[in-house]
């Protein structure tokens, strides 16, 4: 049927996908063209497929779903891909959306949300549901973490002390404490304790 929108679905639980892929293939004007279980798999259909519009799970092996969207974005700039996710950290949201994604969608949608948003990113529209623009407004408004302080916000995540953070970057203990007083003001909170929980909470940084 011409005029069906074309979709690469891309999700690493098999049943998660399976439902998605028969649920899209039963609607008139769309059919699933291509399915991956992982990032770099996805890039390789991308570029074999060129679906209209990719839905992208974030959290994937070999390669995360942010960075897929940007590797296939940088190739073809006109993707339209919408991340489709149970992970709604604002750190989550505004990777994703640096990334190039054109839309963000949590999975505890309706059926109806999610047909509602491929069509509108097909038609070269956003679809962002409130509560994330809401979450993402929370992270434009505040100081983003430099690529040292993320690395010593993972090391506080990971339950070092400030000498084994040194120790594991190569900086003083002296250095750490400025870091880790930078980390606290730009998340606003008092101590280490609420900095790791608060990262997590907001998906700066993932539990590996």
């Amino acid at each position: 049927m011409s005029g069906q929108i074309k979709l690469l679905v891309v999700e690493d639980h098999h049943i998660v996908r399976q439902g998605l892929v028969a649920l899209l293939n039963t609607v008139p004007d769309m059919e699933v063209v291509a399915e991956a279980s992982d990032g770099k798999i996805a890039v390789e259909l991308f570029r074999k497929h060129q679906p209209d519009v990719t839905l992208m799970d974030l959290r994937l092996p070999t390669m995360g779903g942010a960075e897929a969207v940007a590797r296939i974005r940088a190739e073809f700039p006109a993707a339209r891909i919408v991340v489709l996710t149970t992970f709604d950290g604002d750190e989550d949201i505004y990777r994703a959306l640096q990334a190039g994604a054109r839309g963000y969608l949590l999975k505890g949608m309706s059926a109806e949300e999610l047909l509602d948003a491929i069509r509108a990113v097909h038609a070269g529209k956003s679809r962002i549901p409130p509560v994330v623009a809401e979450r993402l407004a929370g992270r434009m408004g505040g100081s983003a973490l430099t690529a040292r302080e993320l690395e010593v916000l993972q090391l506080i995540v990971g339950g070092q002390s400030n000498k084994e953070i040194g120790g594991s970057l190569s900086i003083s203990e002296a250095t750490v404490k400025t870091h880790i007083n930078n980390i606290l003001s730009k998340l606003a909170v008092t101590d280490r304790t609420q900095a790791a929980t608060t990262a997590i909470q907001r998906g700066i940084v993932h539990l590996k």
